[in-house]
C-alpha cells in the first residue's frame, strides 16, 4: 500500500496500517510520511519515567483507564533502551496496559531507543506528529529512566512525570541520576509501604515540583495525578513551548552529529595531536572558515 492508502486505512481504524506507518517514520522514509500528513492540532504528550520496578507500566495502565473514561483517545509509546521494537516481547512486561489492547481508541506501541534513523530523539517526535494526524488526543511516553532517553523525552513531553518507590534512598538516587532535573511532577508509587512519608520529605528537600503519593495497583491517587497533569498543561505558555522546541532541536542536532561522516576522522586528528578539539568541533558544525580559523 502507498503512504496515502496507509493513512486512509489508519484513519478508518486499521491498527495494522497505523503500525506500518509508525515503522515507516522510524525508517529512512520518515520524511515521506511526514510530508503526506495534513495540518491539525497536536496531541498532548505526557512523559512517564523512573527506575525499573517503580510501577511505571501499572501507573500508565491506570492513567489510560482514567482518560478513556472521559472519552480521550490515547496512544502509548513504550520506550525500550535496547530491544528492537515489537508488539509482543516488551508488552509482556506491561500486563496492566494489556487490559486496553482490545480498545480501538487505545494504541500501544513499543519503540526501541536503538536502531532508528537518528535515534530516539528523531523517532519519537515523528511518531507523535503521525499520531496527532490520526486524531489521538493524548500520547503517553514511558521510558526506563536510565539515561539519554529522559533528556530526549523531556524535550517533547509536557509534563514529565517521574515515578519512584518508598525507601531505599530512592529520592537521593534519583537526584544523583539526574531524574529529578527533568521532572515536572514526582510520584511516590506503592505509597502504602513503610517509608513513603519519609521519601516524600526527602524529595521535598531535593525538588520544588509537585509530589504525589500513589498506589497504582489499586488505582488510588490516579485522579489526583491526572489533575496534576491537567493543571500543569493549563500553565503552558509560548515561552515554555519555545523552550521545549529549543531542547528538541538541540537533541535532534546531537543525534545527527553523532553520525556525521567527519566525526571519526576529526576524532583521530585530535587523538594523534594534529588538531585540537576546539577547532574540530567548529569544523563539525561548519563554523571553520576557508583558512581554518
Amino acid at each position: 500500500m502507498s503512504i496515502d492508502e496507509l493513512l486512509a486505512a489508519a484513519a478508518n481504524g486499521s491498527v495494522r496500517a497505523t503500525g506500518r506507518l509508525l515503522s515507516l517514520v522510524e525508517s529512512p522514509r520518515r520524511d515521506d510520511v511526514l510530508a503526506a500528513l495534513g495540518s491539525g492540532s497536536a496531541a498532548r504528550v505526557v512523559g512517564i519515567t523512573g527506575p525499573p520496578g517503580a510501577g511505571k507500566s501499572t501507573t500508565v495502565g491506570a492513567l489510560v483507564g482514567a482518560y478513556r473514561a472521559n472519552g480521550v483517545r490515547v496512544a502509548v509509546l513504550a520506550v525500550d533502551p535496547s530491544s528492537p521494537y515489537s508488539g509482543g516481547a516488551l508488552l509482556g512486561d506491561r500486563i496492566r496496559m494489556a487490559a486496553h489492547i482490545n480498545d480501538p481508541d487505545v494504541l500501544i506501541r513499543s519503540v526501541a531507543a536503538r536502531g532508528h534513523l537518528g535515534g530516539l530523539a528523531a523517532a519519537v517526535p515523528a511518531a507523535i506528529t503521525l499520531l496527532s494526524a490520526l486524531a489521538y488526543d493524548l500520547v503517553i511516553l514511558e521510558t526506563v529512566g536510565v539515561g539519554q532517553s529522559e533528556i530526549e523525552i523531556a524535550a517533547v513531553a509536557d509534563p514529565t512525570v517521574v515515578i519512584l518507590n518508598p525507601g531505599a534512598g530512592d529520592a537521593v538516587q534519583a537526584a544523583k541520576a539526574g531524574l529529578l532535573e527533568v521532572a515536572d511532577i514526582v510520584v511516590v508509587n506503592k505509597a502504602d509501604r513503610d517509608g513513603a512519608d519519609q521519601t516524600v520529605r526527602d524529595l521535598r528537600a531535593e525538588t520544588a515540583v509537585p509530589i504525589l503519593k500513589l498506589v497504582a495497583a489499586r488505582g488510588e491517587g490516579i485522579d489526583e495525578l491526572r489533575g496534576a497533569v491537567e493543571e500543569h498543561h493549563r500553565g503552558d505558555n509560548p515561552a515554555r513551548r519555545t523552550a521545549r522546541a529549543r531542547a528538541q532541536i538541540l537533541s535532534l542536532a546531537q543525534s545527527l552529529l553523532r553520525t556525521h561522516p567527519e566525526l571519526d576522522r576529526l576524532a583521530e586528528a585530535v587523538a594523534d595531536g594534529t588538531a585540537d578539539a576546539y577547532r574540530a568541533a567548529d569544523r563539525l558544525i561548519g563554523r571553520t572558515n576557508p583558512e581554518g580559523r
